[in-house]
């Protein structure tokens, strides 16, 4: 039923293909999964790592362990939350494709924020901006700055699921965010370039310009992927 996997994978492998088989049916609402030293056996692992699969599974609401009678499946557990392999989302092709997404969203984020941006939330993203320039000075990467204006931006919309989702993504972005920045830094130009780029945002959402700040985003995320294919990433 299940493939055997190498005893060093991680528990998330486990749990992805016990949620496959969910999906199939195999183990359907409200059933019983096999025995924690069944699962062991069957995919030839520990059982420590069968206990962090289902502690994930149970986590997700997908099933729901029961002292002295095993594991259920749950019936929401057909509703799936959104989850990412942290060792593929680190290959260069995988970290790419999640910009591509990023800049799908952070540009009608930006767009949002031009509409609807209070003046309190326009003071954050300045804020922000400021203090991205502020670590650049100091010789910091910067990197976890940047990620704060853009989601001083998210928040700006008004909308709670652009913000959700881009902490969902940065948190596989910061790697290569750490890379480029650094790279940047020993680039004036390129600093610069960054800065600009940043600058361009703030203004447009400054002007209520829903299209300037779409576009200003998508330049900028644009050139954030071209900047990762220069260090190796893309």
């Amino acid at each position: 039923m299940f493939e055997k996997i190498p005893a060093r994978a991680l528990s998330d492998t486990v749990a992805q293909q016990l949620l496959e088989q969910i999906d199939k049916g195999t183990f359907a609402s409200g059933g019983k999964l096999p025995t924690e030293a069944m699962l062991a056996q069957q995919f030839g692992v520990s059982r420590t790592v069968i206990r962090e699969a289902i502690s994930r599974l149970k986590n997700e609401g997908v099933v729901e362990p029961r002292q002295g009678s095993g594991v259920f499946v749950l019936a929401q557990g057909s509703v799936r939350p959104l989850r990412i392999d942290s060792a593929e989302a680190a290959e260069a092709g995988s970290v790419l494709h999640l910009l591509a997404l990023r800049r799908a969203i952070e540009a009608e984020a930006a767009s949002e924020a031009a509409l609807r941006c209070t003046r309190a939330g326009l003071k954050k993203i300045e804020t922000a901006l400021a203090a991205i320039d502020k670590a650049v000075r100091q010789g910091r990467d910067g990197v976890a700055e940047d990620v704060a204006f853009h989601r001083a931006i998210a928040a700006a919309t008004g909308n709670p699921y652009f913000l959700k989702t881009l902490t969902f993504l940065h948190q596989y972005l910061e790697a290569g965010m750490t890379v480029t920045r650094r790279h940047e830094a020993q680039h004036e130009e390129l600093s610069r370039q960054v800065c600009d780029e940043h600058a361009v945002i703030v203004a447009a959402i400054r002007a209520g310009d829903p299209m300037a700040a779409r576009n200003a985003a998508c330049t900028h995320l644009y050139n954030a992927a071209r900047r990762l294919a220069d260090v190796g990433l893309g």
